[in-house]
């Protein structure tokens, strides 16, 4: 039977090569997305032209009508990768509206919960699967203007605990992957040469991370020898959180 992954904001960047990753270990891969149909477009056909098997599903995660209709379109889901971003306002507290900050707030767990609830769904009645929470080294961080996106990211990480404590009768393994720094077309604009190198500086390992560090530890997770591993919190950031300040 051939396994299907469904992949959250997939359309592009972490989400896009995390897509290409699934579909290469074998995987069906549901590649959802918003608003840019050319990119989903293009994630597919690279997919396929790998000799994988894809389809793009437009819907907006925050919505459960149309997560309704994203799930609906999986006969099954073994592997839940929940990676839809919502753009946070960077800015310090005595600056940041409450609309701009709860906007983050609960888009970030709207963009899990309703997902999360309709594929528990399935994957009880399979009897087992895979969910794993794409979240950020911020969660556990104190940055200056980042208050809005470190509190949704702990959030985040408090809902997949609790999560994989009620998904684990049922077989199923629920763990988060926390990037730091990532080399995305998201980022692109705010990473100049002298932030890179400086990011750089401040890993053990002295280099930024890849969208493709990410995609191939969710693939380990999803795909390896983790079948004992749920609740667990794992740090995609080449050292960086090892190194004060």
């Amino acid at each position: 039977m051939e396994r299907t992954a469904l992949i959250t904001g997939a359309g592009r960047g972490i989400g896009a090569v995390t897509a290409q990753e699934l579909a290469r270990r074998g995987f069906r891969a549901i590649v959802n997305y918003r608003t840019d149909t050319a990119a989903a477009a293009s994630v597919v056909e690279r997919i396929e032209a790998a000799g994988g098997t894809a389809r793009a599903v437009r819907a907006d995660v925050r919505d459960p009508g149309e997560v309704d209709k994203l799930v609906g379109a999986c006969p099954r889901v073994d592997a839940l990768i929940c990676n839809a971003n919502i753009s946070p306002p960077f800015a310090p507290l005595a600056e940041l509206s409450w609309a701009d900050f709860a906007g983050k707030i609960t888009g970030e767990l709207a963009a899990v919960f309703h997902v999360t609830q309709r594929v528990l769904t399935l994957m009880r009645k399979q009897r087992g699967g895979q969910i794993v929470y794409v979240s950020s080294i911020s969660a556990g961080l104190a940055r200056p203007g980042a208050i809005a996106h470190g509190t949704a990211k702990a959030a985040l990480d408090s809902f997949a605990r609790h999560v994989a404590a009620e998904a684990g009768a049922w077989g199923i393994a629920v763990n988060v992957v926390a990037p730091g720094a990532v080399r995305t077309e998201g980022s692109a604009a705010m990473r100049t040469p002298e932030v890179e190198r400086s990011l750089a500086r401040r890993s053990v390992l002295g280099r930024m991370v890849d969208p493709e560090d990410v995609a191939a530890v969710i693939g380990a997770v999803v795909d390896g020898g983790f079948g004992a591993v749920t609740g667990a919190h794992i740090p995609v950031d080449a050292g960086a959180q090892l190194i004060p300040g």
